[in-house]
């Protein structure tokens, strides 16, 4: 089988690599002559830890292509993925399908045979349909059936979210196209991977209930961190105690500076619209929004507080401003909101990320960007730890005191314990602990 992949972002470019791991053919199609080039050199436009490999192994097999043209590419393929941006449109916070409706009349125009037209962006509910009638439209007489094929892949680990998932969701009404999907899916099956057929709109539905939850589980753990410190809990014992619940799960209990990233703030936006619009309002859901946009505000005052309530002239170490580890993803990251506001306020920022500087440097200008963890301490009123990368987990304490103005540690990911602290000259602040465990 062929398959055709429109768009080499970052759902694009991993799931033809993974699909082309498979054994199937896979060309991936983009309109930037540009990234075509650099991909066909092996150059990556992401940071995805593993990808680069397997680009490069599948490309030199013979099973991963890439190119501009788009109709060569479709008329050889069995299946056409749609996996192209759907950014939040301005406004009304609703996705943006442009490019998701520019690419299905791409696509009608140059169908040969039965083909598979599979939405892998993430979408409102109903989007399936509108694809079908676009199609219909430009090629009244091609030979197609639509799918719903959402991904649910976490940036970090999107390789082996693809070859090891919790499960595959396939939406999907003709039984041409379910067989056509059941066998890109068999190696998937063939490790008993859960593979759930259901309709178009429950497919696209999944994808966003999904998201919406586990923002709420970000946004209640980070409730829950304030309370913690109000009344002289820990909420790492709270976070086990009720993870260890098995209706509830551990996994998105960490307290931080509030959920960022090419998914949830945008997914959650756009999941309110289609509540609203579909007269079904979910005000749980607005309520998450609201919170986690309030969150990134309050660490911010959080930080300025912990300098004695005015950071003029103060300067502010930050350790990370990826929304998460092991990404450059900028998008929606905390950084964007809290660094800002520091610098509001009067603060001198120098920062370090593993990953991110480059594409930082372009959304936080005045920002002094330095080459590791210890040259951003040095001389620093306080640091923050931002984004819990690894490296940040062993950096040497005393060392770094010793060369600060003032050994003041803002840990927004509580990434250290009060018994590597407690050894240290550090000033400690943290979140959701005990006031004996933040100062």
């Amino acid at each position: 089988m062929k398959i055709c992949v429109v768009g080499t972002g970052y759902v694009g470019l991993v799931s033809g690599a993974c699909f082309s791991e498979f054994g199937f053919h896979v060309t991936c199609v983009d309109k930037d002559a540009g990234i075509v080039a650099r991909l066909e050199r092996d150059e990556i436009p992401i940071y995805e830890p593993g990808l680069d490999d397997l680009v490069h192994k599948n490309r030199v097999a013979g099973r991963l292509d890439f190119t501009t043209n788009l109709a060569n590419s479709v008329k050889d393929a069995d299946a056409v993925f749609i996996a192209v941006g759907t950014p939040s449109r301005r406004g009304d916070g609703a996705a943006d399908l442009v490019f998701v409706e520019s690419a299905a009349r791409e696509i009608a125009a140059n169908l040969s045979g039965f083909t598979v037209i599979v939405t892998k962006s993430t979408v409102p509910v109903g989007t399936a349909r509108h694809i079908e009638r676009i199609v219909r439209e430009t090629s009244p007489e091609a030979d197609f059936a639509m799918a719903s094929n959402p991904e649910f892949l976490r940036e970090g680990s999107a390789i082996e979210d693809f070859m090891r998932p919790d499960r595959v969701v396939v939406g999907v009404e003709d039984e041409r196209a379910r067989d056509i999907l059941a066998r890109l899916y068999r190696p998937l099956s063939l490790r008993d991977a859960p593979v759930l057929f259901t309709g178009l709109e429950s497919a696209e539905l999944i994808k966003y209930a999904g998201n919406g939850f586990l923002a709420t589980k970000i946004a209640f753990i980070n409730q829950i961190a304030d309370l913690c410190e109000a009344v002289d809990a820990d909420v790492q014992d709270v976070a086990k105690g009720i993870g260890l619940d098995g209706r509830i799960g551990a996994k998105f209990l960490h307290p931080g500076p509030g959920f960022g990233g090419s998914c949830f703030p945008k997914d959650t936006r756009a999941l309110s619209v289609i509540a609203r619009e579909a007269g079904a309002p979910m005000s749980l859901v607005d309520a998450v929004i609201a919170s986690n946009d309030a969150r990134k505000q309050a660490m911010a005052k959080r930080i300025i507080a912990a300098l004695g309530g005015d950071a003029r002239g103060k300067r502010i170490g930050i350790l990370g401003v990826s929304f998460k580890p092991n990404t450059d993803d900028m998008r929606e990251s905390p950084s964007l909101d809290i660094i800002p506001h520091l610098m509001e306020a009067g603060a001198d920022i120098r920062a370090f990320d593993p990953a991110a500087m480059e594409r930082a440097a372009e959304m936080l200008p005045g920002v002094d960007w330095q080459e590791d963890s210890y040259t951003v301490a040095k001389g620093a009123d306080c640091l923050v730890i931002l984004t819990e990368w690894n490296e940040f987990r062993a950096l040497d304490l005393n060392k770094l005191s010793a060369i600060m103005k003032r050994p003041l540690l803002i840990d927004l990911r509580n990434i250290y314990t009060l018994e590597e602290i407690a050894p240290t000259p550090f000033t400690y602040h943290s979140i959701g602990r005990p006031a004996a465990l933040r100062d």
